[in-house]
């Protein structure tokens, strides 16, 4: 239902790599949640006023702090669909995720001055006043949040937004907070049990942990993470369909915004292959990211040398070697001189706590024992994806 209204609303709806889809998709929804959360605050401002209860209207404020949150979805999204420039030439896309960013410290700035007023309505021990008409409302807006939720959510996803990612992580712990309010209220009324305080330093807690995972979530693509391994699976897959092109490795994508990535990989080939024949085959593969994942590439050529029984042996061993160092080590550019002499670079994952010179000495020291005429020149790369 959701798909059908909005292809009929947006061109080229579905299309995430499309900077207009994806800049209609967030305009939409921010334009909505900013009207919604608007009216929350109103209505549940008229509950906090009716009831005298601190829960109540710093839960309206948190919906104050969404509708802000809204409008900077909106300024994100429309800044982050400028056109490449001079001047920022892989284009804008990562104002989308300092918007997402300013709205993760919106939710926790209101968390802080929830937690600071509930713990002075604790002190105080003021009780609430139950009004039917209050009830009803917080139950309204409990209902309009999960709505938004799962709007926020199925957004989200269609336009692989971090944004309204966190803008749907943000609704749900509204519901769980208003909830919280609302049995404050009947446990106040119906047990003269006095948790309005308590319940408005719970919610705090819950905006707080929100707005973190927000914020984390946001701050990853900012500071750099490893590609999806999904995607890492599919891009060997596209890249290695190619018989000409025998491996790869030392593989990094770099995130310039949602639909703007770029990406670089060595690919191993035959040394005695034509190089125009080869050329071709990498200028294919190149297109074939772009058009499938969106992704503007760069693929490298390595040679390497095939048929030679001895060099295939020192590589088997030097392979077997540096998975006794860890499983999921690799190693490539493996390349044989003359007097013993062999050159490769082993790749070890971040968390392996030896340092790149441990691993070189530990490698070198294994291959010296099983081959003691081999002058080995080791480089240690750390691996850039899951």
């Amino acid at each position: 239902m959701l798909d059908a209204i909005l292809g009929r609303l947006i061109p080229n709806y579905g299309r995430p790599d499309d900077p207009e889809a994806r800049k209609s998709c967030g305009l939409l929804a921010g334009g909505i949640g900013l009207g919604l959360n608007l009216l929350l605050f109103a209505v549940k401002l008229c509950a906090g006023l009716l009831t005298g209860a601190i829960s109540v209207t710093a839960d309206a404020f948190n919906n104050l702090s969404d509708a802000a949150g809204s409008a900077v979805t909106l300024a994100g999204f429309k800044l982050a669909a400028q056109r490449a420039d001079e001047r920022h030439p892989f284009g804008h896309g990562r104002i989308e995720y300092l918007a997402g960013l300013a709205v993760s410290l919106l939710i926790l700035l209101v968390g802080v001055e929830l937690g600071r007023e509930s713990v002075a309505k604790i002190l105080r021990s003021e009780p609430a006043v139950f009004s039917a008409l209050a009830v009803a409302l917080l139950a309204l807006s409990i209902g309009v949040k999960v709505w938004m939720g799962w709007f926020y959510a199925a957004m989200g996803r269609r336009a692989q937004s971090p944004t309204l990612a966190a803008a749907a992580a943000d609704a749900r712990s509204d519901v769980l907070a208003t909830s919280a309010v609302l049995a404050g209220l009947a446990a106040s009324h119906f047990f003269h049990v006095q948790l309005d305080g308590w319940l408005g330093l719970l919610v705090a807690v819950l905006i707080l942990r929100t707005g973190w995972e927000a914020a984390r979530d946001t701050l990853d693509p900012l500071l750099g993470t490893p590609p999806d391994p999904a995607m890492v699976a599919d891009i060997e897959k596209l890249v290695l369909g190619h018989p000409q092109i025998l491996g790869l490795h030392d593989l990094v994508v770099h995130d310039y915004g949602p639909g703007r990535r770029m990406m670089s990989v060595h690919a191993e080939v035959p040394a005695d292959g034509s190089l125009v024949e080869l050329h071709n085959v990498i200028d294919r593969a190149e297109r074939e990211l772009k058009e499938r994942f969106g992704l503007e590439a760069v693929i490298h050529l390595d040679p390497v040398e095939m048929g030679d029984p001895g060099a295939d042996r020192l590589r088997a061993l030097a392979e077997g070697l540096a998975r006794e160092i860890d499983p999921a080590a690799t190693i490539h550019d493996f390349r044989r001189g003359g007097e013993g002499e062999v050159s490769f670079d082993v790749v070890v994952p971040y968390d392996v706590a030896l340092s790149d010179r441990q691993v070189r000495e530990a490698l070198a020291e294994k291959l010296a024992r099983r081959e003691p005429d081999c002058r080995p020149s080791i480089g240690v790369d750390r691996s850039h994806v899951l």
